[in-house]
């Protein structure tokens, strides 16, 4: 949101704080300032030049010579723009200024003829599109006047913040009433008057449903999403240029001046944050009427563009069709416009969630529409409308009576929320009299009712009707107004949980825990996805390329992955823990989340060294990674299996899938296809692998302490023969069952294909480690032991020891 520092100045008189300190102020109070311009910047050292004489170029039939008053001098300055006078006043730039553009000006000679400066266009300052002739100031400002001051630019912009529940601070009355609360000033739910301005008589006619008067009807044809509509009809207007204060304050607030029926609306969207809309009302074809679009109605909005509607968007017709896409935009054959004499001033409170639908649909955003599905102040409709018509009659005249029509077929009232001193101590943690939370709220418009009961009773304004719903919210605002930076820092007596934390989520802290200490950094990435990588679509997506839930989380790790390349980075290990959601089966109800980890592997397996070159991570790197993760997931065996499942984005000749005992899938790993991510040529192999963390928690059996073996241990080395197609793992299980409880400790160290080995076959040798907690075991035992195996390995695999 746009604040204008002087406009603030102007609501709040007693203002007497510095921009950055008003910054600060906000920022205590919920609503950051993200940045604070200097509205000068860019017309440094401009005046206002009064040119005094024109003479047609000697040599260039398309320029003029002007003889420029800035002040006390007077210069003379080649120009080429089609409006330029004798008496007007423009924008002059002296030699040695730079402008906006970069452009820097100096005396030159133009054809010939010396010119000394420039005179500028709106466009040349950058303060808007306009570049086919010169930027015309007010009539009497004096020659040399600081352009910034003539155009109102002496002044600061705040970029402020505001939250999607906080719609009250989408206007310089709100942002206001927060200053005055922060600093007990008094006035900030008043606006200054309108100097000139004549009041006019007000003819009101209301109704639930329509209303009629003055030949115009007005109809309401869907109250829930039009609550209520006033339509103010103002004869005898002469549109035309704003006067120079009102574009000034538009400027400043960073919105463009069109003419004055036009910006007098967005004066007073700006000032009270109701968006209001002006026709023509020669141009409406018998009335008014609020209703839902029927299926490929068609309008052309004010931008030019030609916009189908979708059955039930809610849209304001006349009798013949739309006229405008209702909390959005306005229609281009209802405009005002320089023959304009009738307007019809449009002043509605519609909900929320039609205009965000409405908005969404057709991919369209306007301040109204912002404002609108925030939610506009109900109790503000009156007031703003005659602040319109205020302004109105002092800019662009009109007849003395006003007639409104106002249709409420549901009519606002003020809820009332209770606040219990006792929760507000067991909440904050500060204990606050009645006197001092009314001192609180009230300053921020609620109002506070003491009965001498242990709750106070407080009227919500309607300003906050959408936000503040629940006692809490009522703390929450207690805690804004009392200052954050008050509460103490100690902390107090508190009574700890004896809710022990849900199995999963210590499930999750512990894979966080082992991977963070395997080197593997975590990221979090968002769960909105392209529609390809995800099954639940969202009714209100957040981002319309984004639209759907995502289903795994390995390709938004690669996404990340990408990134990092992107800025050279070539070494990247990331995981993530997190849900994913996969679409109901029919009659399931709510889509079904499951809790998943991935990781991503890419580049150096370590940092480079004087030492030696090192060697790039590789599919035994995952696995390694990946048998320590699944056996602490769960107790019960497991096995990898070649080969990926489809559509997972990994290579299925160089991918493996993850098994419990009994078949069901925990998860899948190895190289990720090159499809699935854009690799620059110098990056490595991206190893990825997704594991499901839904499976039942195994139930902690608490720490277990074993202590360190007091007996020595017995190797033995097995060499054995394995046909090509026989995984290790199937070996490593089979010599596992068959050594018994002395065999404490397996692993293969050796694989040779050569000579003396069988075509078909290969040599993989295995490492048995033989222990007893009680003795030291006799060669007989450990032979017997080996013997088993052997036996074992003959008569359920046909595996042979290698002779």
């Amino acid at each position: 949101m746009n604040i204008s520092y002087r406009w603030l100045r102007a609501l709040l008189p007693d203002l007497d704080r510095a921009p950055g300190e008003v910054a600060e102020l906000l920022a205590l109070r919920g609503a950051p300032v993200e940045e604070i311009l200097p509205l000068a910047a860019g017309i440094e050292g401009l005046s206002v030049g009064r040119v005094e004489a024109l003479a047609p170029h000697p040599h260039a039939p398309h320029l003029r010579v002007c003889q420029v008053r800035t002040g006390a001098r007077l210069v003379q300055v080649v120009c080429g723009a089609p409006n330029v006078r004798v008496g007007g006043s423009y924008p002059y730039a002296p030699p040695g200024v730079t402008l906006a553009g970069g452009v820097r000006i100096e005396t030159a000679h133009i054809r010939g003829v010396p010119s000394e400066g420039m005179l500028c266009s709106e466009a040349e300052l950058g303060l808007g599109p306009d570049a086919g002739g010169l930027l015309e100031l007010e009539a009497g400002l004096a020659p040399g006047l600081s352009l910034a001051e003539a155009l109102g630019l002496d002044d600061w912009r705040l970029d402020v913040e505001v939250t999607a529940n906080r719609g009250d601070l989408l206007s310089h009355l709100g942002v206001a009433r927060e200053l005055a609360s922060a600093l007990g000033l008094g006035g900030a739910g008043v606006v200054p008057p309108v100097e000139g301005a004549i009041p006019p008589r007000i003819r009101w006619v209301e109704g639930k449903d329509r209303v009629e008067g003055g030949g115009i009807e007005v109809r309401v044809e869907d109250p829930d999403l039009c609550h209520r509509y006033l339509g103010a009809v103002v004869r005898g207007v002469r549109v035309g240029p704003s006067p120079a204060w009102l574009q000034r304050r538009l400027r400043a607030a960073g919105a463009r001046p069109i003419n004055n029926v036009v910006d007098a609306t967005n004066y007073v969207l700006l000032e009270l944050g109701q968006p209001l809309h002006a026709f023509d009302l020669g141009r409406l074809r018998g009335g008014v009427v609020v209703r839902r679009s029927r299926e490929g109605e068609l309008i052309r909005t004010l931008d030019g563009v030609d916009r189908r509607l979708s059955q039930g968007m809610l849209a304001i017709c006349d009798h013949a069709g739309p006229v405008a896409v209702a909390g959005v935009m306005g229609g281009a054959e209802s405009e005002v416009s320089a023959a304009t004499t009738e307007v019809l001033l449009e002043c509605a409170w519609f909900e929320p969630g039609s205009i965000r639908r409405t908005r969404r649909a057709l991919g369209l955003s306007t301040e109204a529409s912002f404002r609108f599905e925030r939610g506009v102040d109900p109790a503000g409709l009156v007031p703003a409308l005659l602040r319109t018509l205020e302004i109105l009659r002092a800019v662009a005249g009109g007849e003395d009576e006003v007639l409104v029509l106002d249709v409420h077929p549901k009519p606002w009232t003020a809820p009332h929320l209770p606040l219990r001193l006792s929760r507000v101590k067991s909440f904050l943690g500060i204990s606050l009299t009645s006197s001092e939370l009314r001192g609180l709220l009230e300053p921020l418009g609620f109002q506070v009712e003491d009965d001498g009961r242990e709750a106070l009773r407080v009227r919500v304004p309607g300003f906050r009707f959408y936000d503040v719903v629940r006692e809490v919210d009522l703390l929450e605002e207690v805690a804004r107004a009392y200052g954050y930076d008050r509460f103490p820092s100690e902390l107090g007596p508190f009574r700890p949980g004896t809710v022990p934390d849900h199995p999963l989520f210590v499930l999750e802290d512990g894979v966080r825990n082992l991977l963070a200490g395997a080197g593997i950094l975590e990221a979090q990435t968002m769960p909105f996805v392209p529609r390809g990588e995800g099954e639940v679509e969202l009714v209100n997506p957040v981002w319309s390329p984004e639209p759907a839930l995502r289903r795994l989380l390995l390709p938004g790790l690669l996404r990340r992955v990408e990134l990092n390349f992107a800025r050279g980075q070539r070494d990247v290990r990331l995981f993530e823990v997190g849900t994913v959601f996969r679409a109901p089966a029919e009659g399931e109800g709510p889509p079904r989340e499951e809790s998943h980890v991935a990781l991503v592997l890419t580049g150096g397996s370590a940092p480079l060294h004087w030492s030696g070159g090192g060697r790039d991570l590789d599919l035994w790197d995952l696995k390694g990674l990946l048998a320590r993760l699944v056996r602490f997931l769960t107790d019960g065996s497991w096995e990898l299996r070649e080969g990926a499942p489809a559509g997972v984005g990994i290579l299925n000749e160089e991918g493996f899938t993850v098994t419990a005992g009994d078949g069901t899938v925990l998860g899948w790993g190895g190289r990720v296809a090159k499809g699935a991510l854009d690799l620059p040529p110098w990056a490595g192999a991206v190893w990825g692998a997704e594991l499901v963390l839904t499976v039942p928690p195994r139930a902690s059996s608490g720490r277990v302490v074993d202590p360190v073996p007091v007996f020595p241990a017995v190797e033995r080395d097995l060499a054995l023969l394995l046909p090509k197609g026989m995984r290790a793992a199937q070996v490593e299980a089979c010599i596992r069952r068959a050594g018994g409880g002395l065999l404490r400790g397996l692993v293969p160290f050796d694989v040779y294909e050569g000579e003396r080995i069988p075509a078909g076959h290969r040599s993989i040798a295995f490492r048995l480690r033989f222990q007893a907690e009680d003795r030291t075991l006799t060669d007989e035992e450990v032979e017997s032991a080996v013997e088993s195996v052997l036996t074992a390995l003959r008569e359920e695999l046909g595996v042979w020891p290698r002779r």
